[in-house]
Parts: C-alpha cells; sequence; structure tokens
C-alpha cells in the first residue's frame, strides 16, 4: 500500500513539472508572436519620406539618344613620301613640331638628278641641231623639185625626215622636263599646316621611292567614326548633336553628325557614322580649352529625336521580382505597381524611362529610398518653418519621433 503510494506522488510531481515546461514554452512562443506582431504593425506605420524621395509619374519630352564610341581621327592629315630615291638630307622636324603649308620638311641629295638634267639638256640640244641641218636640206629640196632636178619622193623623203629630227627634239624636252621635275621632287615639302605625328625616317638614310618620311595631322578638326546598327541608323541624320565623354578628360565635348556612309559594311551589316568636332577656338587653341589629340577614346550619346512620353526615372523602376515594378505611394499607403518600361531619354539632365501601367500624376518612389513593404503606411517629413536667428532654407533641428 505504501508502495503504491510513492509511486502517485512521483507521477504527480512529472505530470506538474511537464505541466509547468508546457505552459512556460507557450508563454515564450505568445511574447515571441506578439514582439513579432508589433514590429511588423511599428514597421508598417512609420515609413517616413521625404519630398525629395517621391517624383510625380508626368510628361516629359524625351531626348532619344544613341549610345556611341569610337576613336578620335584627324579630318585631314598628311603621309609625306620620297617620290625620288636617294640619301635622306636636313630632316630636322620631330614629333610634335608645328609646320606651315608649304613648309620644306627634308631633301633628298640632288646631285644625281642635276646630272640627269644636264645630260638630258645636252640631248636636246644636239636634237635641235639635228632639226636644223634637216630643215636645210629640205628647203634645199625644195627649191631643186621646183627646178626639175630632182623627183618629187626625194622631197617627201627629205620631209619625212624632219618631221623624225622634230619629234626627236621634242622627246629630248620633255625628257629635261622629266629631269627638272625629278630635281623639284628631291625638296620635300609638308601639303598642310599641322603637327608632326610621325617620324620614320633619320637623316643619312638612303630611302627608296614612297618611302614614309613624316606624317603631319591637322587637330583643328576631328572626326569620330561610330559604328551603328542598321535600325539605330535609320534615325541618325546629318546635323544632330551628340556629347561625348573623351577618354582621360572630365568636360563633355559636343560633335554632330557630318556624314553617313551610304553602304553597309559587309558582315555585320553595321553603318558608319562620322561625327564632327570643332578643335579650335581662336587663336590656335582648343575648343574649352581641352586638349583633344588623335587617337584618344571616346564615348557618349548621339541624340535622335524628342517625344513626349509619361516617364519616371529610370533608378524608379525595380527589378527584384519577375514583372518589373515601381513602388508608389496610394491613399496613404505603399503600392507596388507593374509597369512596361519603353524607350529611354534624357530631360533636364536625368535619365527617364517611359512606362506604361502608371496614370499621370502618380507618387512613384525614387529608387534611393530603396525596398519598402507592400501596404506599408507613409508619412512625408513636414519641412518646419525656420527658427528665430536661423536662415532661410537651413533645416530646422531634428525631432524623436514620436
Amino acid at each position: 500500500m505504501a508502495r503504491w503510494i510513492k509511486w502517485a506522488i512521483a507521477l504527480l510531481a512529472v505530470l506538474l513539472l511537464a505541466a509547468g515546461v508546457v505552459n512556460r514554452l507557450s508563454a515564450r512562443k505568445a511574447g515571441q508572436q506578439a514582439l513579432a506582431a508589433s514590429s511588423a504593425a511599428t514597421g508598417a506605420g512609420r515609413v517616413e519620406l521625404a519630398a525629395t524621395d517621391v517624383v510625380k509619374a508626368a510628361l516629359h519630352d524625351l531626348t532619344q539618344a544613341l549610345p556611341i564610341s569610337g576613336v578620335l581621327k584627324a579630318v585631314n592629315s598628311a603621309v609625306i613620301k620620297a617620290r625620288v630615291a636617294g640619301e635622306l638630307q636636313d630632316l630636322s622636324v620631330r614629333e610634335g613640331d608645328a609646320v606651315k603649308a608649304g613648309q620644306v620638311i627634308a631633301r633628298i641629295e640632288a646631285a644625281e638628278y642635276q646630272s640627269r638634267l644636264r645630260q638630258a639638256k645636252e640631248q636636246a640640244a644636239s636634237s635641235k641641231a639635228q632639226v636644223d641641218v634637216v630643215q636645210r636640206q629640205y628647203d634645199n629640196n625644195q627649191a631643186l623639185v621646183a627646178q626639175g632636178f630632182i623627183s618629187r619622193t626625194a622631197l617627201d623623203t627629205s620631209l619625212a625626215n624632219l618631221n623624225a629630227a622634230r619629234s626627236t627634239y621634242q622627246a629630248a624636252l620633255a625628257g629635261a622636263e622629266v629631269a627638272a621635275k625629278a630635281i623639284q621632287d628631291t625638296v620635300l615639302k609638308s601639303p598642310i599646316a599641322g603637327q608632326v605625328s610621325q617620324r620614320l625616317a633619320q637623316p643619312g638614310e638612303r630611302v627608296g621611292i614612297d618611302s614614309r618620311i613624316v606624317e603631319v595631322v591637322d587637330l583643328s578638326r576631328l572626326e569620330l567614326e561610330a559604328s551603328l546598327g542598321a535600325q539605330e541608323s535609320m534615325t541618325v541624320r546629318i546635323g544632330q548633336a551628340a556629347r561625348l565623354q573623351i577618354e582621360g578628360s572630365p568636360q563633355a565635348v559636343t560633335a554632330r553628325v557630318a556624314r553617313i556612309n551610304p553602304s553597309a559594311q559587309a558582315g555585320s551589316r553595321s553603318v558608319l557614322v562620322y561625327l564632327g568636332i570643332d578643335n579650335t577656338g581662336g587663336a590656335g587653341t582648343a575648343v574649352n580649352a581641352l586638349p583633344l589629340r588623335q587617337g584618344l577614346f571616346a564615348q557618349g550619346t548621339l541624340d535622335t529625336a524628342q517625344a513626349s512620353m509619361l516617364a519616371v526615372p529610370l533608378d524608379s523602376v525595380r527589378t527584384d521580382k519577375p514583372q518589373l515594378y515601381v513602388q508608389t505611394v496610394e491613399d496613404g499607403k505603399v503600392r507596388h505597381r507593374p509597369v512596361e518600361p519603353g524607350t529611354r531619354g534624357t530631360a533636364g539632365g536625368d535619365t527617364l524611362v517611359a512606362v506604361k501601367g502608371l496614370a499621370e500624376g502618380t507618387l512613384v518612389v525614387r529608387g534611393h529610398v530603396g525596398l519598402l513593404r507592400e501596404g506599408a503606411s507613409v508619412r512625408f517629413t513636414p519641412i518646419a518653418a525656420p527658427a528665430a536667428g536661423q536662415a532661410p532654407g537651413m533645416p530646422a533641428a531634428s525631432k524623436p519621433a514620436p
């Protein structure tokens, strides 16, 4: 009997202990749920935005732009080559030196060509003397034919000899002119004004015909060659403006479409567009004091058209869901509205995107705010009036949230 009472007391103690554990676990779980509900309620009711955190979806005149890139090239450049073979002399210009149109760049040793000119002149003089002899013979034969001493055939032969002598004389004169031209070609001149970009030979070096000596570029007019797709090229017109960012320069440069290639490139079917850049600002200085040089890489956008569209800032369109959406503020609550983005463009220096699925005037949360819980209440921070002694436009002292 006593043993049964001990077992009953032990079982009762175990049941009481188990009931206490269950009660403690239930209380803890209820507390966690209450805390989570309280946190959710607090988070949902305390979204506070500034007026600058939202923007109205409105109609904007979007400037549609195409991305372009390429390397700057001088519109006018010239490679000075040797027109005759010989030893290079008097080459003093180097890379970066400024040259004028018609300036003598170098010379080629001309002694050999001067000797050839003298030889050609002597041959021409000999041919002229031969013409004089044959001319006297022909005149005498004419008199003899008139007197009947020789036949008409002999006179014709004499005339043929005269014509041959004259042709030989003319050929000798042409040879002398060629020799004189060769002497002129020993003097190498710059055909354009500009700067030396490459020096490809050295004084004393023997060069052949068409050897490259010096390259001169005119930096007053530069050009960007951009490759566009077939569809993109359909919207490009001569005179359209582009904003370019030059490699290594913080300042943007304005360019305009100067030419459009009438043929597409084989294989890629791309179309080449040439944008001109005026690199002179008077007195030989670069526009906006930019040190533009041939070969620099440039990229930017080409403005092709303008259209009035309902648009929002590009960073307001969120991509963390399968369907693109924007966060809006409607009736004091955060809503996620699906949108269909369209044409991108610029307006007032901002990048905007046209959207479908929104009404004009809808308040859209800007992208820098981040993700907000849908359905959360929104409270806008009031703009307090400046306190006494505080300059207008300065923010008022912050107050703790209630």
